[in-house]
């Protein structure tokens, strides 16, 4: 079977999910310094399950507020507006997520899991090196392993031929994707990134999270969400098919002046992190 053109791979961009207009409306009133906490809740408002979400996830230990957050305004308020920006982006891309996805050998809501996971951990560590928007972050970490969605949907025939490579070739799947299909899950996650008008450095970011050395507009994030995605995986959460067959950066490791003895700290204070239900339960 012949790999998938360039043009045919832009075919598939053109059949990628949008956002709600409802949901960029609110993504637009958070980047609005003219923005009002009253204009934000009226429009999170429209929508009772985007809002129950995320007063859900605003109680978690994500945000480890020792109070209870009751109301849309509050937790704008507290929390500021890029995290209400985070929240509702994934309150939102929830539903794409949480699909079973037979060619990464992931069942339902694993893919979810450890895509919330990889966000969570972003924005530790951007918060641990003084990053100056860890909510950037949070949403590189969340969306960097959406283009399997699309993948898995597309071209989940050739899987098969992908796990015969990486078995008998001692390739990564990263790799082998590459091989058989003519581009990999990172191409495409960042091709939807663009459709979805996000700026240049989170495109970035989700191309390159497996190979930060190649980034060349922000690396310090590419190398956040990279080192975030290891320690999602050393914890052997969503691991699917793709699993350990990466090797972790010296380039991210550098980027973010961290040793492995750091790192093993970091893997420690992500479980503590990821252990409350509530981050993950929308």
């Amino acid at each position: 079977m012949e790999k998938l053109s360039l043009d045919q791979l832009l075919l598939m961009v053109k059949d990628m999910p949008v956002l709600p207009e409802s949901i960029h409306q609110i993504l637009r009133l958070t980047e609005d310094p003219d923005s009002t906490v009253q204009d934000i809740e009226r429009e999170i408002l429209k929508d009772q399950s985007l809002a129950s979400k995320v007063l859900r996830l605003a109680n978690s230990a994500y945000y480890g507020y020792p109070r209870k957050i009751g109301t849309i305004s509050e937790a704008t308020i507290l929390l500021g507006f890029q995290a209400i920006r985070s929240l509702t982006l994934a309150s939102s891309v929830n539903k794409l997520l949480i699909q079973e996805l037979p060619g990464y050998g992931l069942k339902k809501y694993e893919l979810w899991r450890q895509s919330q996971s990889c966000a969570i951990v972003s924005r530790m560590i951007a918060r641990k090196i003084k990053f100056k928007n860890p909510e950037l972050a949070y949403v590189a970490g969340l969306l960097h392993d959406i283009g399997k969605v699309i993948l898995n949907h597309y071209v989940a025939k050739r899987y098969q031929e992908i796990m015969e490579k990486v078995k008998n070739e001692n390739k990564s799947f990263l790799e082998a994707e590459r091989e058989i299909l003519g581009f990999d899950h990172s191409q495409v996650g960042a091709k939807l990134a663009e459709k979805w008008n996000f700026p240049p450095e989170l495109v970035e970011a989700i191309a390159y999270h497996h190979v930060p050395e190649n980034a060349s507009i922000l690396p310090v994030l590419v190398s956040i969400v990279h080192i975030a995605d290891v320690i999602v995986m050393f914890m052997g959460i969503g691991m699917g098919a793709d699993g350990m067959a990466y090797l972790v950066s010296d380039f991210a490791l550098q980027t973010l002046q961290i040793d492995e003895v750091q790192l093993q700290q970091w893997i420690s204070e992500a479980a503590d992190l990821l252990s409350d239900s509530r981050s993950f339960d929308i």
